[in-house]
């Protein structure tokens, strides 16, 4: 993911596979990109970092979904999202928001209300995905914002009810299992509701939190065939299409 100033990936990634669908497990012992291991579900994330994307050539080397940034914090809104959701929408891509969390900046109930009216609802139109909450190393200063770990889970445990409370899905929730575990104590309290989107970079899913049994996306790498990010969707295309319905 892309915040502002900086290029965040993903650390420290541990070469363990739990609860991996069977293209990831193929694709890290192989010590193949997920991207060759066929039939995946290819997607990509984007940002403000990519100003001009081409969505129909996108799609046509493969792309299924997109998660675009929409917003941070409470002070600052992508200002090539519009043209970069409709943009993915026009090319038949299914498409997502995401917030990046600040959670030194205001509350969780506060930002999630910001990202909704700014691009991160949803609709059940069965092509919009949950939106998701990007919540990892902290850009600007201190690791964990300096909260201590019940705070942390605390802040996402505000977001993700308003998230909920004013859209009626529950948040997609991105992360590497290094930062969740050092910043929340590796939490588990959020797996039955959320689905997780991990990043590794280190050619498998890795080690995965606590309490999520498998992951729903996976960011494996900054560059490749898309703009932005590389990531895949644990599923099929139809699995896809479900979870933008709402129907887990």
């Amino acid at each position: 993911m892309r915040c502002r100033s900086a290029t965040l990936h993903a650390r420290g990634a541990v070469a363990v596979v739990i609860g991996c669908g069977l293209i990831a497990l193929a694709a890290g012992l192989l010590g193949v990109n997920p991207a060759a291991a066929a039939p995946a579900v290819l997607g990509l994330d984007v940002s403000d970092h990519q100003h001009s994307v081409n969505w129909s050539s996108v799609a046509s080397h493969g792309a299924q979904f997109a998660y675009i940034k929409a917003t941070e914090g409470t002070g600052f809104v992508n200002p090539d999202f519009a043209s970069q959701y409709d943009g993915a929408y026009q090319a038949g891509i299914i498409r997502g928001a995401y917030h990046f969390a600040l959670p030194n900046d205001s509350s969780g109930a506060a930002q999630a209300s910001y990202f909704v009216a700014n691009g991160g609802g949803w609709s059940a139109d069965g092509r919009t995905l949950p939106g998701a909450l990007d919540i990892e190393y902290n850009p600007y200063g201190a690791e964990c914002y300096k909260l201590s770990r019940s705070a942390m889970v605390a802040w996402i445990a505000s977001f993700d009810k308003r998230y909920e409370a004013l859209t009626s899905v529950w948040p997609v929730i991105y992360t590497t299992s290094q930062w969740w575990g050092k910043c929340t104590g590796n939490y588990g309290g959020f797996a039955s509701q959320d689905p997780l989107w991990i990043a590794s970079y280190g050619g498998t899913a890795g080690a995965l939190p606590a309490g999520w049994p498998t992951f729903t996306f996976w960011q494996y790498s900054s560059t490749g065939t898309f703009p932005g990010d590389q990531d895949m969707f644990n599923g099929s295309r139809s699995g896809l299409s479900r979870l933008a319905s709402a129907a887990r």
